[in-house]
């Protein structure tokens, strides 16, 4: 049975074996981090690694594991399900953080998902202003946006220092809206090892190689090239 999602009419129906019904052949679901995931160890950006940890921050952030080509699920099927833990490390108004479609607060991805990074604006300025054009303001030199793009990078240090603490994966691959705020991946790795429970970091921080497409393909990943349906 589906669970978790956000889509809330999904939680507790059986999507495959409807899907399978209504199309008449075999069907094969994956949250779309972990299929993410799948795609960018596979033949994307953490192809070759191990340990990859694949990471969406778009609408809403999500998490997957892949382990030497395959997803890592668990026996409660929420491996790598780095959204819905608490930010990390709270600074002073961090805590106990904005409320969360699951019933909690401060989950990470009221911080990191596009949406939190236009609220945490809104919260220090009044005004509401779209992610991109946060993006566009901080470049053309708005202090009210360069702070909001400042604490999101030092959210991002803190919550993937904790992923790197626990999992230590080989590379560490971001995709969704937010991926695409090149500055990321200069701050981020800069800023994360003053968390992580070592001396230095060596993880990578990459950007998806496959883009937007990236999850779709790790889907059809879901079925090796070996089997066919």
């Amino acid at each position: 049975m589906v669970k978790n999602a956000n889509s809330v009419w999904l939680n507790g129906k059986p999507l495959d074996r409807d899907l399978e019904a209504r199309l008449r052949r075999p069907v094969r679901l994956a949250n779309d981090a972990n299929c993410f995931a799948l795609s960018e160890a596979t033949d994307g950006a953490g192809r070759g690694a191990r340990v990859v940890f694949g990471v969406i921050v778009g609408t809403g952030t999500g998490g997957g594991i892949a382990v030497d080509g395959r997803v890592l699920v668990g026996p409660n099927a929420v491996a790598g399900e780095w959204g819905h833990n608490p930010l990390p490390w709270p600074r002073e108004g961090e805590w106990p953080g904005p409320e969360c479609y699951c019933g909690k607060t401060s989950c990470i991805e009221t911080f990191l998902s596009g949406p939190g990074l236009e609220q945490d604006h809104e919260r220090a300025t009044g005004e509401r202003v779209l992610a991109p054009d946060l993006v566009r303001r901080a470049a053309q030199g708005d202090g009210a946006a360069e702070a909001a793009l400042a604490r999101y990078e030092d959210r991002m240090a803190r919550a993937l220092a904790g992923v790197i603490n626990i999992l230590d994966p080989d590379v560490i691959v971001l995709g969704g809206g937010m991926s695409n705020l090149e500055r990321l991946y200069q701050a981020v790795p800069r800023i994360w090892t003053e968390h992580a429970f070592s001396d230095r970091v060596d993880t990578p921080l990459r950007a998806a190689m496959h883009g937007d497409s990236s999850g779709v393909r790790g889907a059809a990943w879901l079925w090796p090239e070996t089997e066919h349906p």
